[in-house]
């Protein structure tokens, strides 16, 4: 239920904490006081769209901070677990909003999204307005009253996912059935292309391999002729080669006496190139004794990489990107090549969608048509308690040529205002009294089978007076036994009702209006009574009459 209420600088209020308790509330006050505030302040903190213009100046932000005590409402519990909010006994909304335009929320002092804040207060709060007046003339209304009513709403949400799920498939299965010539040509392409790609049989590294072979092997009589020169330049010169000249120097060092201790290490380093260019001169010798000229393979390289060449212009990509390509181009001709086995099996998943949808339809249908005769019934005696008693309201169930995302009927209120007359939608009802007591009663025997702990009525009351204004304080006291019932009213007769009362006054020191609400002491409630009773001037009848409609209610 709802704890407190703090606000600060939104319209008429600077600052303002109201704490609420379980039982029925009744909040009243003169006409323009703002008795509409609390609702308005809670719309805000429950993720409504923020106007700036209601920031009191000359402030420039709005702050407004909910308390909800869900101890006893596991399914608020369940989804701040789902949302990963921290899940306390009790849970605190707050809403941020600023002049420039930016809102901000908060869940337990975590950031939250506007349609987190929105959908947490589905689970904490449901708010009853004259308004809904309009609400209740259009059958998606009446749907959503009726299974609420008949508890089973989780059916109709398994109907909406199989509807969705049946329209998803079908979707598919048009769209693969419309496009069969293009899925053949498709495949008879693609069937052509790996074909040629398997008679190609490109392993990855190949490529690279080849150009690297083909280049040596086109290079081959120069390298040979090189490789002559570089051997004779070592060692097998006629004329003079680095070994040659390599055995002269030393042969210079090794005949001087008493060498200096450099001319020794150049000695020593001299020798060690003669050897190093031996080697390389038998590395040489080697290399051309073993090399072969290869015209056939050279051939056979480049008749190879040329039909690499060819494919890869042909799909335009780079020769090392063919096999890539070819596993591709594998894969979506073996994806299509089950086309047929896979259309039908999405005929069959269609038809078994559909299938499970008709069973939820129809078992959603027999669940709606059972809930609207006791629906029907327990409004009809709201009703009849609200002095409408040659009234009477009947659920219209009417099938759809084919099953909606709603199921598998329209659900539309009909309402009869005398005796003898046809049934006819409430939106023909010429008397605006009448409608406001029919919403009234529908309302109440929603709120009845409501789960959620706090209900909000605000001036569901309006055009409605005398003993009908009883019977109606009397309805919402008894739905304020179960949980919270928190009312703004403007009738002493409903406010009599209330197990507490709050009074909304203004006060202005010329300059700018002020706003309060706080809740009224016993005494004080007669005198509110009382002034609701006689207006401005108070008797001690009036006074007396208050009391005696408090002691009736036992308020």
């Amino acid at each position: 239920m709802l704890i407190s209420l703090t606000v600060n600088n939104y319209t008429l209020v600077e600052r303002l904490e109201v704490d609420f308790q379980a039982g029925m509330t009744a909040i009243t006050g003169e006409t323009g006081a703002g008795k509409s505030l609390v609702l308005d302040a809670l719309g805000m903190a429950l993720g409504d769209r923020a106007d700036s213009d209601r920031i009191r100046l000359p402030a420039n932000k709005a702050e407004i901070a909910a308390v909800f005590d869900i101890s006893r409402n596991p399914e608020a519990t369940a989804w701040l677990q789902g949302n990963d909010f921290d899940p306390e006994p009790e849970v605190l909304l707050r809403r941020l909003f600023t002049r420039e335009g930016r809102s901000k929320g908060f869940i337990n002092g975590q950031p939250a999204t506007m349609q987190q804040l929105q959908q947490l207060g589905e689970e904490l709060i449901d708010i009853h307005s004259q308004h809904e007046h309009q609400s209740l003339l259009k059958r998606d209304t009446h749907r959503r009253l009726l299974d609420a009513f008949g508890g089973h709403e989780d059916l109709a949400s398994a109907v909406a996912q199989h509807y969705r799920n049946w329209q998803r498939q079908a979707a598919k299965l048009e769209a693969l059935e419309s496009r069969a010539d293009d899925i053949s040509a498709r495949r008879d392409l693609l069937r052509f292309q790996v074909e040629e790609l398997d008679s190609l049989a490109l392993t990855p590294d190949e490529v690279p391999k080849l150009e690297k072979e083909q280049h040596l092997l086109a290079n081959a009589e120069h390298i040979l002729r090189d490789s002559h020169q570089l051997l004779a330049l070592c060692c097998e010169s006629e004329s003079a080669d680095l070994a040659s000249l390599l055995n002269r120097a030393l042969h210079l060092l090794q005949g001087m006496p008493e060498k200096p201790g450099r001319l020794a290490e150049a000695e020593v380093l001299l020798d060690s190139a003669l050897i190093q260019v031996q080697e390389a001169g038998s590395e040489i010798r080697h290399h051309i004794d073993s090399f072969e000229l290869e015209p056939e393979r050279l051939q056979e390289v480049e008749q190879r990489l040329s039909a690499v060449y060819q494919l890869s212009r042909k799909h335009r990509v780079k020769p090392v990107e063919l096999c890539d390509l070819h596993r591709q181009l594998a894969q979506e001709l073996e994806e299509l090549s089950g086309g047929e086995e896979s259309l039908e099996a999405l005929r069959r998943q269609v038809k078994a969608s559909a299938a499970t949808l008709e069973d939820h339809c129809s078992r959603l249908s027999r669940a709606r048509q059972q809930a609207a005769d006791r629906f029907a019934a327990a409004v009809n005696g709201q009703l009849a308690a609200l002095a409408m008693a040659g009234s009477s309201l009947t659920t219209c169930l009417t099938a759809t040529e084919t099953p909606t995302v709603t199921g598998g009927e329209t659900v539309e209120f009909l309402i009869s205002t005398n005796p003898g007359q046809p049934h006819k939608p409430l939106a023909r009802i010429a008397s605006g009294g009448e409608l406001s007591r029919i919403s009234l009663a529908i309302q109440v025997v929603a709120a009845e089978h409501s789960q959620i702990p706090t209900l909000v009525f605000d001036e569901v009351d309006v055009g409605i007076g005398g003993a009908v204004a009883e019977v109606v304080g009397l309805m919402l006291r008894k739905l304020g036994h179960n949980g919270q019932v928190i009312c703004v009213t403007h009738l002493p007769q409903v406010a009599s009702c209330a197990h507490h009362q709050m009074t909304v006054s203004k006060t202005s020191d010329g300059n700018q209006a002020e706003s309060t609400i706080r809740p009224l002491a016993s005494v004080e409630r007669v005198e509110e009574i009382a002034r609701m009773l006689g207006g401005t001037r108070i008797t001690a009848q009036t006074r007396a009459h208050a009391e005696e409609m408090l002691a009736l209610t036992g308020a």
